[in-house]
């Protein structure tokens, strides 16, 4: 199935696509997204892609809606795209860095939220090196809190624009296999990928030295108690078997900021055994997608040539991106009425 029929099929969808199901203030992890509303910001993402196309990509769809790019964290795909994405509504969009704000004379996370809040700030997007950040920012105050990355628990639009991207290129991710591979127990992209992995109905498989992996992921581990606590997942420390028929392979970055020292004898070995090569690639479906939520360091959990491939779609993931934070910032300004989603109006 190519990407223009997969795009028609969601385009047949959005006809009858109902954004009265949308229930979310904020956007702190998938785990309490309904494959619905999940289905729903896919959807209404194919729409802000089509605009992104134009030649002059700008709607005036959130023009008066005030958004405050908040990071504790350096970023550039995710601080731009939700700059971009904001821009492209007609929003008026404000960064704030950390390093520069009133945080350095002891301000406290509250009292920065509340100030950004009474400023008029509709929707706050943060970025917090401490997991759990935005859940505390979020009830303190009645903006929309995005969450872009807290430390190692969760990046939701991440994981957002990864399924839009397998969505556009395979269609129904129901049975699918989906590999990552890399250093999992660190990675805030894994675990909210997984939420929205599993809700799509995809067969998940983790792969990377047990070092990288969570305990206590797989089901078997469990206490009983626990069993469902947990999307079903598969774990896998030999790569040459997590790769067999996948149809997607995500290749995570190590998070060396996060990981406590002796997880790993070295770089050079950790690439001997895990690093995403055409070698191994073989192993995966003929079709397979290749993905990473970046930034990579190739020569290490990717190889050069294996990222700038033909069955690469890194960049596009960032394109996509873009069009999937628009759509969330869309929803989240509660603008949506059935006469603003056509052509002529909003998106």
């Amino acid at each position: 199935m190519t990407i223009e029929s997969n795009r028609k099929q969601i385009d047949k969808k959005n006809d009858a696509l109902s954004l009265n199901q949308w229930n979310h203030h904020n956007v702190l992890d998938l785990d309490d997204f309904s494959h619905t509303e999940i289905v729903t910001v896919l959807s209404l993402a194919e729409r802000m892609r089509e605009i992104l196309d134009r030649r002059i990509p700008r709607v005036p769809a959130l023009r008066g809606y005030t958004i405050v790019n908040l990071f504790f964290e350096p970023s550039t795909r995710t601080r731009a795209s939700f700059e971009l994405a904001g821009k492209m509504l007609g929003a008026d969009v404000i960064s704030v860095s950390a390093s520069t704000s009133s945080i350095q004379k002891g301000e406290s996370l509250i009292d920065t939220v509340r100030t950004l809040r009474a400023m008029r700030a509709d929707a706050i997007i943060m970025r917090h090196e401490m997991a759990g950040a935005p859940y505390l920012a979020a009830s303190h105050t009645d903006a929309s809190i995005i969450n872009a990355g807290d430390g190692a628990h969760a990046h939701p639009t991440q994981a957002l624009l990864d399924l839009y991207t397998m969505k556009r290129h395979v269609g129904d991710l129901k049975n699918k296999k989906v590999v990552m591979v890399g250093d999992i127990a660190h990675s805030r992209v894994a675990r909210s990928d997984l939420w929205g992995l599993s809700k799509m109905g995809a067969h998940v498989v983790l792969c990377g030295p047990p070092t990288l992996l969570p305990r206590g992921l797989g089901v078997s581990e469990r206490p009983e108690h626990a069993k469902n606590a947990l999307p079903s997942v598969q774990i896998e420390t030999d790569i040459d078997k997590a790769l067999r028929d996948a149809h997607v392979v995500m290749a995570l970055r190590l998070q060396s900021e996060r990981q406590e020292n002796g997880l790993l004898p070295s770089l050079r070995e950790y690439a001997e055994n895990y690093q995403v090569t055409s070698t191994r690639l073989i192993k995966a479906q003929p079709d397979y997608l290749l993905m990473h939520p970046g930034p990579k360091n190739e020569g290490i959990e990717i190889a050069s040539d294996v990222a700038r491939g033909d069955r690469s779609i890194i960049e596009e993931q960032v394109t996509n991106g873009v069009a999937v934070r628009m759509a969330l910032l869309y929803l989240l300004s509660g603008r949506v009425e059935s006469t603003q989603i056509s052509e002529g109006n909003a998106p």
